[in-house]
């Protein structure tokens, strides 16, 4: 009779473990991302490979757009009701756009996820108002890439950590010849190099003040280097002026030019020659790197966020950030990951882990307002023809200032 009952007992058991397996559902996430290379969307399937791994019942469809399609793609999803469950965010967009996600705040209370370590910059700026809506993968400041091969064939010295503004100018004119350029330069850059100069462009209220002396001066010296010293190439209005400049120099046609440790996965692939980089150049007083990174939230829309809760703390996870670092992706937003970052991906960049480090050590928060995706739309309409002599930094900051309120 024993055996008989431990014989039902087991029958029941694995009926109830089959019963329970047969009626678990493949749950079907979607999954939006910026990318700028073929090498770059491998990464980020990559990633989602990674969630299925862990768990075999969600599958992640991994859907990606350029850099600029992608947040003007965005708020268009969100009004018609297509947004992925998955949604990534840049820090500095997050103020725009966190209204589409769900909070976190009280899923990372009930799981005891671990906030403290990542980077904590970076939470700060994945959140508003304290709520955090976002896990985040990466963070890191703007340095200057340049291309080591034309410095030491212009006999130049390579530029250290902590070089100064009249350095930067004067080594950018010397490599300005034969139809190239010593410098490349992009609308969205006025402000991360004004902060670097210590210059403000929004005032305490958070209010964008593009107007103050210290703003028109800063943008005097960045549509300088075009209009006035000629050690830039012209972009045109209508283009991602990023994506443009990171082809001229990937081509050897710009020395240098500014961008953050994420880029470093699509320069493997497409230059020919040495990169080595350093820190953005200060002004009168000391550096003030403004930082910035990205993550992973979940839309407000999506019906499974369950699901998407457990994929983005796998798409965040120590080995994701491992991998991302490893390809030279992202300088990881969780502290422990980074070392990876500068023991793969800085070993291949002249002076890459010196120029992170000296940046961060001299760091501030990105300055921006609520607005600022829009406030960087007419940087790209009115800095270009400011860059081509049309305009002068009075005229083009007043007309932004005054677009900007509208």
């Amino acid at each position: 009779m024993k055996v008989l009952k431990k014989t039902l007992l087991l029958a029941a058991i694995g009926g109830s473990l089959f019963a329970t397996a047969a009626s678990a559902e493949q749950v079907n996430l979607t999954w939006q991302m910026w990318t700028g290379s073929d090498a770059d969307t491998k990464g980020w399937q990559h990633l989602a490979d990674m969630v299925t791994a862990k768990y075999p019942d969600i599958k992640v469809t991994l859907t990606t757009t350029g850099w600029v399609d992608y947040w003007t793609r965005l708020p268009v999803l969100a009004a018609s009701g297509q947004l992925a469950d998955i949604v990534s965010m840049q820090s500095l967009r997050m103020p725009n756009f966190y209204s589409l996600l769900e909070p976190l705040n009280d899923r990372i209370a009930a799981d005891k996820f671990d906030v403290g370590a990542f980077t904590p910059s970076i939470i700060g700026g994945m959140s508003i108002d304290k709520q955090l809506y976002g896990l985040p993968y990466d963070v890191g400041p703007w340095v200057v890439y340049y291309n080591q091969d034309v410095f030491e064939a212009a006999g130049i010295a390579l530029p250290k950590p902590g070089w100064t503004l009249a350095e930067f100018t004067d080594a950018a004119k010397k490599l300005t010849k034969d139809g190239k350029y010593g410098f490349g330069i992009t609308p969205q850059n006025y402000s991360v190099l004004a902060s670097a100069w210590g210059d403000k462009y929004v005032n305490d209220a958070r209010e964008l003040d593009l107007t103050n002396p210290g703003a028109i001066a800063a943008a005097e010296t960045v549509i300088g280097f075009a209009a006035k010293d000629k050690i830039a190439p012209l972009v045109p209005s209508s283009a991602d002026a990023g994506t443009v400049i990171q082809g001229r120099f990937y081509s050897g046609n710009v020395a240098m030019y500014v961008d953050g440790p994420w880029s470093i996965i699509g320069m493997k692939d497409k230059v020919k020659f040495k990169v080595g980089s350093t820190t953005l150049p200060r002004g009168e007083g000391e550096l003030t790197a403004v930082t910035a990174g990205s993550g992973f939230g979940i839309a407000t829309t999506s019906k499974n966020k369950d699901a998407a809760w457990k994929a983005i703390q796998v798409l965040t996870s120590p080995e994701a950030l491992q991998y991302l670092a490893e390809q030279g992706r992202a300088l990881p937003a969780r502290t422990a990951s980074q070392s990876s970052w500068y023991k793969v991906a800085a070993k291949d960049i002249t002076n890459g882990g010196e120029a992170i480090d000296y940046s961060l050590a001299h760091s501030v928060p990105y300055v921006i307002t609520n607005n600022w995706a829009a406030v960087e739309n007419l940087f790209n309409q009115y800095f270009p023809p400011a860059f081509a002599g049309s305009a002068d930094a009075k005229q083009t900051m007043d007309a932004i200032q005054s677009l900007a309120q509208q």
